[in-house]
């Protein structure tokens, strides 16, 4: 008779979450939640009547006992993968990527675009979180955040990708009704304001020449994404980022009633983790991403 084995699931995860050094990384690696992973972990650890992590605040290190036993099984699992694929079964039915990404910015400029990297890698799943936390601030762990730039974080590679910048934009409808021939025209309309940018209109009121103007009505929202909507709404006139206004000024939902100025932006960035920096995945969609971001510069000369 063959010796007795542990359950499959609790040695996976204990392969995960060893070889990572965190069980949510591994719950994440699993597409388990964090709560399975302590649960396989303490069942083996009672298979084996020992224990395997040393637990802290917020990570877990493995036992000297644990380290020579991972050693062990960690070629065992992927001699078990080897042969499977060799088998005809693919190694890896879905290979996930995290992306950590801004609201607006995802729905205005990643979601329109992202169907274009799924077509050429099918094989390759992208599940994207928005929030505009900080870098350092973020609780969970991503393979990709993209934030505006280019800032430096202890542990983290920058990568530019998209440059855009601002310039006031409105409904055809409004524009129609009030017609906008020159900036100082802007002091009978409504001047829609986001809470989290409060000096996108001022600084560019100064660089108009128009700093004392007073428009007919200010109109402030907490989401910038409620701010571009409610200029298509034809509500009144926003500063709108080139890059996330594209698509709407090229369908004529939004138009741009001056040629200038254009108030210069932070550019679109990458962070990732040193760790990660080289993993095939990471790689290949940043360079999805500064390749979009190449030809987005080329069409509308940003």
């Amino acid at each position: 008779m063959r010796p007795a084995l542990p359950s499959l699931n609790a040695l996976r995860a204990f392969e995960a979450a060893g070889r990572l050094g965190s069980f949510k990384e591994a719950a994440a690696e699993l597409h388990v939640t964090h709560g399975a992973i302590s649960q396989q972990v303490r069942l083996l650890e009672a298979w084996l009547g020992a224990p395997l992590f040393e637990r802290h605040n917020r990570r877990v290190v493995l036992t000297p006992a644990a380290r020579v036993y991972l050693a062990q099984i960690g070629p065992l699992f992927d001699r078990l993968s080897q042969a499977t694929a060799r088998y005809g079964v693919s190694e890896a039915v879905s290979r996930t990527l995290t992306v950590n990404a801004p609201a607006t910015f995802t729905l205005r400029w990643l979601v329109p675009r992202l169907e274009q990297f799924r077509a050429r890698h099918p094989d390759v799943e992208v599940r994207i979180e928005t929030s505009n936390e900080p870098v350092e601030s973020l609780k969970d762990t991503y393979d990709i955040v993209i934030r505006g730039g280019p800032d430096t974080f202890y542990g983290y590679v920058m990568r530019r990708f998209l440059e855009e910048e601002r310039l006031p934009v409105c409904s055809p409808t409004l524009s129609k009704r009030l017609p906008l021939q020159t900036p100082e025209d802007l002091r009978r309309h409504t001047l829609l304001h986001t809470s989290s940018l409060p000096r996108v209109w001022p600084d560019w009121l100064a660089q108009a020449g128009i700093a004392a103007l007073t428009p007919a009505a200010v109109l402030t929202f907490d989401h910038f994404y409620l701010t571009l909507q409610a200029a298509v709404d034809g509500m009144g006139i926003a500063m709108g980022p080139t890059a996330l206004v594209a698509d709407d000024l090229a369908s004529g939902r939004l138009i741009a009633p001056f040629d200038g100025p254009r108030l210069p932006s932070r550019s679109y960035c990458t962070y990732v983790a040193d760790e990660k920096a080289g993993h095939d995945l990471i790689v290949l969609f940043r360079a999805w991403l500064e390749q979009e971001g190449q030809a987005f510069a080329t069409e509308h000369d940003v």
